[in-house]
């Protein structure tokens, strides 16, 4: 059975956009992942197909009337997590994308306008989630952005599976540098490690790299995997003094 994407939009159009090429085209075509589109517009109640009316209590903007919103949830043939992307949602993270990838599927709704209605989220129990603290234009590119994060992770999509072992964010850590031919190049060099053709220096300095890197630009994750470090010690420590 296939992985089941359903994406709520009012730009239709827009899908499947880049997911159409690539792994993720391939995988499309290939029927290992499908993708439903529901156009919002749809489930308007008048002639000019209104989704959005003006904000109670005034302001700039208009918002996402609930009573269509909820009407094309309701229409559609969605399965899983119903996901709004929003800047106010929690940040994703690869957790959160292998959760997704595991299940069966993933229904999102695309924002548009200022906002949507609060109510219709809190009836339907909406998960919002966030690509980072900065705002576009609409949901689609986040869309977009977070289906091809769990596509690429399907059985069958990757030829070499074993890629999504070494990647950034596998093992709490940002990913090491990589080189390949010509071996110097401007002047500069391969890291004589990498063709010492010693597979066990070349892991070891992967990984130094790999925790280096994390440290400096994501003081964030370094501290969440010195932490998890401590805690497996304690953990070991403990059942040690149990064992004795």
């Amino acid at each position: 059975m296939s992985w089941w994407a359903t994406v709520l939009t009012i730009f239709p159009e827009m899908l499947p956009g880049p997911l159409a090429y690539s792994l993720a085209g391939k995988a499309l075509s290939a029927g290992i992942w499908a993708l439903e589109t529901v156009d919002i517009r749809d489930f308007a109640r008048d002639k000019h197909r209104s989704v959005d009316d003006a904000p109670f209590g005034g302001g700039p903007g208009m918002v996402m009337r609930p009573d269509v919103l909820d009407a094309a949830i309701a229409g559609a043939n969605g399965s899983g997590p119903l996901i709004l992307l929003s800047p106010r949602g929690r940040p994703l993270d690869q957790q959160r994308v292998r959760g997704l990838a595991d299940g069966p599927g993933v229904t999102l709704i695309c924002g548009r306008f200022e906002g949507i209605d609060e109510r219709v989220l809190e009836a339907r129990a909406v998960e919002e989630v966030s690509l980072g603290d900065f705002v576009l234009s609409g949901g689609e590119p986040a869309a977009i952005a977070l289906l091809d994060a769990c596509v690429r992770l399907l059985p069958g999509v990757l030829g070499c599976p074993e890629t999504l072992a070494e990647e950034s964010f596998a093992e709490g850590l940002l990913e090491y540098p990589h080189y390949t031919r010509p071996q110097l190049w401007d002047g500069r060099a391969v890291p004589p490690v990498l063709v010492s053709g010693d597979h066990q220096r070349v892991r070891q300095w992967r990984r130094a790299e790999a925790e280096r890197i994390t440290q400096q630009r994501r003081p964030d994750l370094w501290r969440r995997q010195t932490a998890q470090r401590a805690t497996v010690r304690q953990t070991a420590m403990a059942i040690d003094e149990v064992e004795q």
